[in-house]
């Protein structure tokens, strides 16, 4: 990215913060670095991340952030949070020319929730309604608590995949808590496998896209999903499935992993201070 800020001028940078087909957390550092030093906006995606990891917006410089509502969230689909800068609006208010797209004109949807109130779109009364339910799950259980589970969770599956023998796509420092890729053994059938997962557990896991399409299963692990009993019931079930198709792993290993993991490893201690400082 930098290479590219080097060799010509760009108004508008754009990130996926967290990448749901790779598995990836972008790390945001050195990108909202590059942003400042070459005064280029910046816009993140965080369809994955709003909720269960935490979004650095104002001190990473993020100009336009937006998310989803029905992923770490947990509320239905429909909604789209979304939050502009201050340099974001002035750039829309100052414009030659008027915005083509009416469906996220910004200085139409200004309009509409400032006090002019000028009728841009119906929204969904039920879907807000559950949108904030949702907020009040999370704000109940608070924020840092909430980033602590799913990394743990993360941590745990992990910890049991790898000792049943499987491998994870990603190096761990960029790894994504809530979307975990794990790379398929050779001679498995990917279709075959997730289908039998589905019948027999009623355990949906996600194939991979493009190029890494039967290469990696997609796990997520967001919002109310990214439990504990989630993942001890994963790790035995794919096990099985595996075992129908003649590839062996050590169960035993993969389930004494994710418990030595959730019983502790230093993460229960964050929680607990993270939520002492929430609390004061």
């Amino acid at each position: 990215m930098e290479d590219a800020l080097k060799q010509a001028s760009y108004k508008l940078m754009t990130v996926v913060h967290a990448e749901t087909s790779t598995g990836v957390l972008q790390p945001m550092d050195d990108i909202a670095r590059l942003a400042k030093e070459y005064d280029t906006m910046l816009l993140l995606d965080t369809v994955s991340s709003l909720g269960g990891i935490e979004i650095k917006a104002d001190k990473w410089g993020v100009d336009v952030c937006f998310s989803c509502s029905q992923k770490c969230i947990g509320c239905p689909p429909g909604l789209a949070p979304i939050t502009f800068s201050d340099r974001a609006v002035e750039m829309v208010k100052n414009r030659k020319n008027a915005v083509r797209s009416w469906y996220l004109d910004l200085s139409l949807i200004e309009k509409y929730w400032g006090n002019e109130r000028v009728y841009h779109h119906t929204s969904s009364s039920t879907l807000n309604y559950a949108l904030l339910e949702a907020l009040l799950l999370i704000h109940e259980e608070g924020l840092h608590v909430r980033f602590t589970r799913h990394l743990k969770n993360h941590k745990a599956l992990v910890a049991g995949i790898e000792a049943l023998g499987l491998k994870m796509l990603v190096d761990e420092p960029y790894r994504l808590p809530t979307l975990n890729t794990v790379v398929i053994p050779d001679g498995v059938d990917d279709l075959k496998l997730r289908r039998y997962l589905l019948e027999k557990f009623k355990l949906d896991i996600g194939g991979g896209f493009g190029s890494l399409a039967g290469k990696v299963w997609r796990v997520g692990l967001m919002g109310y999903s990214s439990s504990a009993d989630n993942v001890l019931f994963f790790i035995p079930t794919i096990s099985r499935a595996l075992a129908v198709q003649g590839i062996k792993t050590d169960l035993s290993a993969g389930l004494d992993a994710v418990l030595t993991e959730l019983d502790g490893n230093g993460i229960d201690a964050a929680a607990a201070e993270a939520k002492k400082v929430a609390a004061a």
